[in-house]
């Protein structure tokens, strides 16, 4: 006996405390990105080393052990993903899974930047809907949330997806004075291109050099405006996410709300999330950590890492309580989003 784990134990499916069943995976494969958003970063951030990342190589062969774990989704995530050297081979591997029938999808977050160069490749690699970050359409403000961002590029991004088949989901994060009276509007041109829109919450991670409270406006507050105008109809959909998502009537399209600080979205959480080193955060809003580089290196095959992944699922928590800290002005969790993976 060499004490090894057995075949049983390295497909084990992944049920935290609460009986949860882990069947999605969002992998940050860069906390890079060619913005700077400025409630994601700071101007001025100091990215990673290259040695302190996992090797693409090591990318797939820790999606591959979550996907014998029971992960059937599997979404790509940074910073922006798309801007990690040679990443198509990561895609392009993992697509195996979908070939097999391991994997029931697998698809990506993006700020729409690369998506010209990329399209039609992605949808080759098997994947066939991505969510592209966009907060307004005007070019100006843009430019201004995202720093030095250029918003025909996105576009033509978005309309090369469209072109290849991709199904689009436009997610927008709510910003105090600055976007939510274009939202109507933002939801319109959505809707009119057969694309979904999610709002997001401002979620206070990371030092990003100014106030969360000055972003922060209630999705509670944005919804009940625009059920003036809008007949909203509830939908009871699943889609692996936190989004809870309505009918639109006067468009016929869906509208989804992300709500980490009104409403948690954490009862039915089936969600971990690994970072570009190697790190398993089980909450998005806690400060947990497991290091799964270290078990991945020591050994050619699954015992350890497959150990450590039990684990830290056996320690996952109930759910999160992001607090906009008014008195300090402090992020309730260190680490940025393009770190952890949005």
């Amino acid at each position: 006996m060499n004490g090894s784990p057995s075949p049983d134990q390295l497909t084990r499916p992944m049920v935290d405390p609460f009986g949860r069943t882990i069947r999605y995976l969002r992998v940050s494969v860069t906390d890079r990105c060619d913005l700077r958003c400025f409630y994601c970063m700071s101007e001025d951030m100091t990215f990673l080393p290259k040695k302190d990342l996992l090797t693409l190589e090591e990318l797939d062969r820790l999606c591959s052990a979550f996907i014998a774990k029971g992960v059937r989704k599997i979404r790509l995530t940074g910073g922006e993903p798309l801007v990690r050297r040679n990443v198509m081979s990561l895609v392009r591997s993992l697509s195996r899974h979908l070939g097999s029938g391991a994997l029931d999808e697998l698809t990506l977050t993006t700020n729409g930047s690369q998506l010209a160069r990329f399209a039609t490749e992605l949808r080759d690699c098997g994947v066939r809907r991505v969510n592209v970050s966009l907060d307004t359409l005007d070019a100006q403000k843009f430019c201004a949330i995202t720093r030095w961002g250029d918003l025909d590029k996105v576009l033509a991004g978005i309309e090369a997806a469209r072109d290849a088949g991709l199904a689009v989901k436009i997610n927008a994060v709510a910003l105090k004075n600055m976007n939510e009276e274009e939202i109507p509007a933002l939801m319109e041109w959505a809707h009119g291109k057969d694309m979904a829109l999610t709002l997001i919450e401002v979620m206070p991670m990371g030092d990003i050099g100014e106030g969360r409270i000055d972003q922060y406006v209630p999705l509670s507050l944005l919804r009940a405006r625009l059920a003036q105008h809008y007949t909203l109809t509830d939908l009871d959909e699943d889609t692996g996410g936190p989004a809870r998502y309505v009918r639109v009537a006067e468009t016929g399209g869906k509208l989804g709300f992300i709500t980490p600080m009104t409403h948690n979205f954490c009862e039915s959480c089936n969600r971990v999330r690994i970072t570009c080193t190697g790190t398993l955060h089980t909450c998005l809003g806690h400060e947990d950590a497991s290091d799964l580089r270290k078990p991945l290196r020591a050994s050619p095959d699954d015992d350890l890492l497959s150990a450590t992944i039990d684990r830290a699922i056996g320690l996952k928590p109930k759910g999160h309580d992001f607090i906009i800290d008014r008195r300090h002005n402090r992020p309730s969790v260190s680490r940025h989003m393009s770190v952890t993976g949005g």
